[in-house]
């Protein structure tokens, strides 16, 4: 398909003295929605870390290329409930790291609220910990003893300690419920 584009100079409209009485609101730049980021805390020498990476990546490649396709091609025979049922793209960040203090203090508060992934305790996060102040301290002191694989989503506050394929798979695929309006 090709588009002509004219490349002589166009008539410029004469200047107007601004209206006083028309007030324009300034138009702002399209803005486009962040992708949501799921991190995992992975341990190469790990088995099951290591197949969390490679299921992440594959489910990761997966919501990419139906991202790329649904915007490349027509889809009028899909019905709308067959969009609304794939997440939309994500960033995957892998960090043999332990987390900051900030992160383990999210970690923790995800954990303890148990959204849509079974609630659990500092214990499955940290080898050792009876609670959340004695996880924070062992890690500052020792980050190895920070189990892993664990898989957090930021943007919806879900963890996932350890491999649990079905449970890694639902929180990738599953569409977070919309935000709040408070």
């Amino acid at each position: 398909m090709f588009r002509f584009v004219s490349r002589l100079p166009s008539p410029q409209p004469s200047p107007r003295p601004p209206n006083p009485t028309k007030l324009t609101k300034p138009t702002l730049p399209k803005q486009h929605k962040t992708l949501d980021v799921i991190t995992l805390f992975h341990k190469s020498s790990i088995p099951s870390s290591q197949r969390a990476l490679n299921l992440l990546k594959s489910a990761t490649a997966n919501a990419a290329e139906t991202a790329t396709e649904d915007q490349a091609s027509d889809h009028t025979a899909q019905t709308a409930a067959q969009h609304k049922q794939k997440r939309e793209e994500y960033e995957l960040d892998v960090t043999e790291e332990p987390p900051t203090p900030d992160q383990l203090k999210s970690i923790l508060d995800y954990l303890h609220a148990g959204v849509g992934l079974g609630q659990g305790k500092a214990g499955d996060v940290v080898k050792g910990a009876k609670d959340r102040l004695d996880a924070m301290r062992l890690v500052k002191e020792d980050g190895e003893r920070f189990i892993r694989p664990v898989i957090v989503d930021w943007n919806n506050g879900k963890v996932i300690a350890g491999y649990n394929e079905s449970a890694i798979l639902k929180l990738v695929r599953e569409i977070p419920p919309p935000p709040s309006d408070q």
